[in-house]
């Protein structure tokens, strides 16, 4: 008779087999349902290997693989309109220059929550390996923009110019696509504003307050718009246009209720019945037949999303301006735009005489 001690023991070893055989099966399992669908990781990671050594490499070297696009992305500063801009300009520049575009994590989070956008996102671990060639650009195109060298560029300003991208209307307006559920939501502001109206010209009003109330007249020797540009405006589109409604987008509301004269029950804001978001905001403009735009980026794109016509202030600084050496009116607004020229009054010296 085998002793009760060995057959526990024996019992026991036979579990402990059994069980590291099962945990090796369901290991190489998970592995092998790993690699069929996350195989293409590994290949990113390589892909990216090779072109960091690539971008590692003398310009003239015979190393360097000429199959390989390269990689060109540029530094995501500023808020919507200004990233809208970096987006746009990064995804011509490339494209002229033969290489593929990429856009790092924080542009890709921000826009794609709007828009979709349909660049390749550049792994945040990757953009610290690779060795980039630095490049500034102005807010306007150049021709040196056409012959940029490198292949693994980094480029950074706030360029937000029509003369870098129009010739490709139509593909930037695929790229800055709304998402549906934006689109819908903006459906239904629209047509609640409406109301039982029929064949409505919307018009939509972006209105740059904040911190430009105090940058332009103290930094760069600017106004923003007042009451009367914003009344002259108004009635531009009220005496063409049979029944107007205007839609109201700001970052300064209050103000704007206080100066936009609504007598006529036809102007709406945004953030009725509730607060509004820069993606609420950008979207409704976008919806409109033709735009208001006072000063900065962010209404600049939406003329430029929604088409139509599109007013905007213009001459708002002064000719000494340091703002105008980084600037360019013609560049910053389209030929068939209808500029406002602004009252620059408020900066000039006050008459203290009698």
């Amino acid at each position: 008779m085998v002793p009760l001690s060995r057959v526990s023991v024996w019992r026991s070893q036979k579990m402990l087999v059994s069980l590291m055989l099962f945990c090796a099966i369901t290991l190489t399992t998970t592995i092998y349902r790993y690699e069929l669908r996350y195989g293409y990781i590994g290949e990113y990671f390589q892909f990216f290997e090779n072109l960091t050594m690539q971008c590692e490499t003398e310009e003239d070297s015979e190393t360097v693989n000429t199959s390989l696009k390269g990689i060109w992305t540029i530094n995501p500063d500023g808020r919507l309109g200004n990233q809208m801009g970096e987006y746009a300009t990064l995804y011509t520049l490339a494209k002229l220059n033969g290489h593929q575009a990429y856009i790092l994590p924080a542009m890709a989070n921000y826009l794609s929550s709007i828009f979709k956008i349909t660049l390749p996102t550049l792994h945040g671990r990757l953009r610290y390996r690779i060795n980039w060639k630095q490049y500034n650009l102005h807010d306007w195109m150049d021709d040196e923009y056409r012959n940029i060298p490198g292949k693994c560029v980094m480029l950074s300003g706030y360029p937000c110019s029509w003369t870098f991208y129009h010739h490709i209307r139509e593909e930037i307006l695929r790229e800055f696509t709304f998402h549906d559920f934006l689109k819908e939501q903006t459906n239904v502001f629209l047509r609640r504003i409406a109301g039982e109206r029929k064949n409505v010209t919307y018009v939509g009003v972006h209105v740059r307050r904040g911190d430009y109330i105090h940058v332009m007249p103290n930094i760069w020797k600017g106004v923003i718009a007042d009451k009367k540009y914003l009344d002259t405006a108004m009635a531009y589109f009220r005496n063409k246009y049979k029944d107007v409604i205007f839609a109201v987008t700001s970052n300064g509301m209050d103000w704007c209720k206080e100066n936009i004269d609504n007598s006529k029950g036809d102007v709406f804001f945004s953030d009725d019945p509730k607060q509004s978001s820069p993606a609420d905001d950008i979207a409704i403009l976008a919806h409109c037949n033709h735009t208001i735009m006072t000063i900065g980026t962010f209404g600049y794109w939406a003329g430029y999303l929604a088409g139509g016509e599109t007013i905007y202030l213009t001459n708002f600084t002064l000719p000494e301006s340091p703002f105008l050496k980084v600037f360019k009116y013609d560049a910053a607004f389209l030929p068939q735009w209808i500029g406002i020229p602004a009252d620059l009054s408020p900066l000039l010296p006050k008459n203290t005489s009698n």
